[in-house]
């Protein structure tokens, strides 16, 4: 592997954690874990799910499943129902206040990377953010 491979994938990593950790700063998580948020957002962006899939997918077991979504759905920010296919399984889905709660969420990071971009970086740089994106969006199919 070439050196400039190595040096970018280092970059990318360590950029990629600061700014995961800063948009998490920028808005309230009202009490959720990371594991909670992530679920939330995982039901919305997929559509409804079985907690057995959902488990595979934030690769927990199915017991640890369990717990956050019951502290989802006791902040009322899930709804089940039975699965049509199989009525023995419920399929889980984000409910108004869920959808409401990831509004608000990301409203708050991009308001914040916005104000961030403004202040901070000239509209060359901003463009030339806006290309590198494109390449990042890129390796992320790779």
């Amino acid at each position: 592997m070439s050196a400039s491979s190595v040096q970018a994938a280092h970059e990318i990593r360590v950029v990629v954690g600061r700014l995961r950790r800063r948009f998490r700063e920028s808005y309230d998580t009202e009490g959720l874990t990371p594991t909670q948020t992530s679920v939330l957002s995982r039901l919305r962006r997929d559509g409804p799910s079985s907690a057995s899939a959902l488990a595979a997918a934030e690769r927990v077991r199915p017991q640890s499943m369990a717990m956050t979504l019951g502290a989802l759905d006791e902040r009322g920010l899930i709804e089940r129902r039975p699965d049509p296919d199989d009525r023995r399984r419920q399929l889980i889905s984000v409910s108004e206040a869920g959808q409401a709660f990831l509004e608000d969420k990301q409203r708050a990071g991009e308001e914040w990377l916005s104000q961030a971009l403004e202040s901070g970086f000239t509209e060359d740089e901003r463009q030339a953010i806006i290309s590198s994106l494109a390449l990042l969006d890129r390796l992320s199919d790779a």
